[in-house]
């Protein structure tokens, strides 16, 4: 990752473009307008004028406090890091018998009380794909049985040779995970 310094931005009367396009402190677009003009209004609000955009035609600047952007951006971005939410997959075939499914959909209410979203593909093989209404009421037997801990995400779709129903959990509880130390 490179290091931001000050020297990467033009900042106030180091901005050479005549005209340039202002954005206001809360992300607001306030026109074009000369540099002196965008100048006056930074003054104004006792924040600095920086070049955020320069290869853009008007330049693009912004009106903020310069060292409270460059120490965000030093920091690695804009507020809390992002958390990403794993997506686990079960993979059934439209002949899996009853017993194994109820393990699966056991599995997956796991995943799902866990706060994971679950993807589930029936895979095709040969001529099964002739029956997708038989999967498609499977499918919704499944949606059905993880209705209290799940929300379907996105309905059942035929994409190639299987078909995808993508489930979210409801809440964003978590459960306590078992600890194998004691």
């Amino acid at each position: 990752m490179s290091r931001v310094s000050a020297s990467d931005y033009r900042v106030n009367q180091a901005i050479r473009a005549p005209r340039v396009r202002l954005i206001g402190p809360n992300g607001e677009n306030w026109g074009i307008v000369s540099r002196e003009e965008a100048l006056r209004k930074a003054r104004e609000l006792d924040l600095d004028l920086v070049e955020v955009a320069p290869s853009a035609n008007p330049p693009v600047c912004r009106v903020m406090d310069f060292g409270k952007f460059l120490y965000q951006q030093k920091r690695g971005g804009r507020g809390q890091p992002r958390t990403k939410t794993e997506v686990k997959e079960l993979r059934l075939r439209p002949r899996t018998s009853e017993h194994d499914r109820n393990i699966k959909i056991r599995k997956a209410r796991g995943w799902l009380e866990d706060g994971k979203k679950v993807r589930i593909r029936v895979q095709f093989r040969g001529r099964e794909i002739t029956y997708p209404e038989l999967v498609l009421s499977d499918l919704k037997v499944i949606a059905e049985q993880l209705s209290d801990v799940a929300k379907v995400e996105a309905p059942p779709k035929l994409e190639g040779r299987s078909m995808i129903m993508m489930l979210a959990p409801l809440g964003q509880r978590k459960r306590p995970r078992k600890n194998p130390a004691s």
